[in-house]
């Protein structure tokens, strides 16, 4: 067991000396493939459910010369069984997804939150917040004055969404002072304080970050009607993730234009984050970047860069080989961040790949992926 542990958080030791390099634009001491492999042969080790996985398809990650050559993980299998190279006692938090029509929540347990510390920290600074002073240096010299956050403020035990999780991060980091507008998992407050601290900030000349859900700012638009905020130059928006579940849904386009005319920012200065529960790292837009005249593999909305940390590729539906680059399938995952779980990770989600960028085109409509599916039964199969 000691031993386990040990390999395991020198893994995380490397992935975050991977991240740091990457950040700093230096050559890393190792390569992407290499780091990779070996945090798949250690899963397929000590977690259960992926060497049942690896058994069924005759691929030991031992056997395998690069990361795109490992089975990846479903993220169906999230909600059928526990994912994780550790045991319960040893978990730090707990990541859940929002839910299915039935009812189950996906589980992400990590022994550590340090790892996704460093990756959300790291690309949330080269997307978002690259005009903040270095890492380390106090939140009083931030160059954002506010963050508003349509989340609730977690303290410990920490809550269950990875997204308040980082947005609290974020909040802490990046920010100077930060407040919190949501009451409960659906609830939001009255935008009375969103509307005071909006004013606040055009009379000081302070610029603000608003960060929150796709369906969180839909309610907050609803609220305010046709009132303008007119935040400040220099404020930008980062909003992530869908409306599954909610009540009413609103066209990307339609979402964005009302953002940046509600706000009063350019369409560049809103941000698409895009983030699973399963993964621990995340792809933003290219636009405020770009708008900032810094360099970004996309300056369009709706395209995703991934991080250097993570590799991400459109497979084929029912064989999961990969595709050409700019050729529709789903979206397979492999992210270095994920070190207690599934380095490889299969989605649903459908889209296209061009070297760092993803351009998503929605998700895969009726019954799961035949190939998604046999992965499921091999996963859960015996041993």
């Amino acid at each position: 067991m000691n031993g386990e542990r040990e390999a395991r958080a020198a893994l995380h030791r490397r992935v975050r000396d991977f991240i740091d390099a990457s950040e700093k634009g230096d050559i890393t001491a190792e390569s992407f493939d290499e780091l990779g492999l070996d945090i798949a042969r250690h899963q397929a080790e000590h977690v259960p459910a992926y060497r049942r996985l690896t058994s069924h398809r005759r691929c030991h990650p031992r056997d395998a010369t690069s990361v795109r050559e490992v089975p990846a993980v479903p993220t169906d299998a999230f909600r059928l069984t526990r994912i994780a190279a550790h045991t319960p006692s040893e978990d730090a938090a707990i990541f859940r997804t929002s839910g299915t029509t039935s009812g189950a929540r996906g589980e992400h347990p990590l022994s550590t939150t340090a790892t996704y510390e460093k990756a959300a920290l790291a690309w949330g600074r080269w997307a978002l917040f690259f005009d903040a002073p270095p890492a380390g240096t106090q939140p009083s010299f931030a160059s954002v004055r506010t963050a508003i956050a349509l989340t609730p403020r977690r303290t410990l035990p920490l809550g269950d969404s990875s997204l308040h999780f980082m947005v609290q991060l974020f909040a802490a980091d990046f920010a100077r002072e930060a407040c919190f507008l949501q009451l409960s998992p659906d609830t939001l407050a009255d935008p009375g304080e969103l509307r005071a601290r909006s004013a606040a900030a055009r009379h000081a000349g302070n610029a603000v970050v608003v960060m929150g859900a796709s369906f969180a700012f839909v309610h907050v638009l609803d609220a305010l009607g046709d009132e303008p905020l007119a935040l400040p130059e220099g404020s930008r928006i980062m909003h992530t993730g869908g409306f599954k579940g909610r009540s009413r849904e609103v066209a990307p386009s339609e979402l964005l234009a009302r953002m940046a005319a509600t706000f009063g920012v350019p369409q560049s200065a809103v941000v698409g984050e895009y983030g699973m529960t399963e993964l621990s790292s995340q792809l933003y837009e290219g636009t405020w970047r770009a708008a900032r005249g810094l360099p970004t593999p996309s300056a369009r909305h709706g395209v995703f860069v991934a991080p250097p940390w993570m590799r991400v590729v459109a497979v084929d539906d029912d064989t999961l080989d990969p595709l050409p680059a700019g050729e529709a399938g789903i979206l397979r995952f492999e992210d270095l961040g994920n070190v207690d779980s599934a380095l490889a990770v299969q989605t649903a989600d459908r889209g296209r790949c061009a070297g760092s960028t993803v351009e998503l085109l929605g998700r895969l409509p009726g019954a799961p992926a035949r190939g998604c599916a046999l992965a499921v039964e091999e996963l859960m199969g015996s041993p």
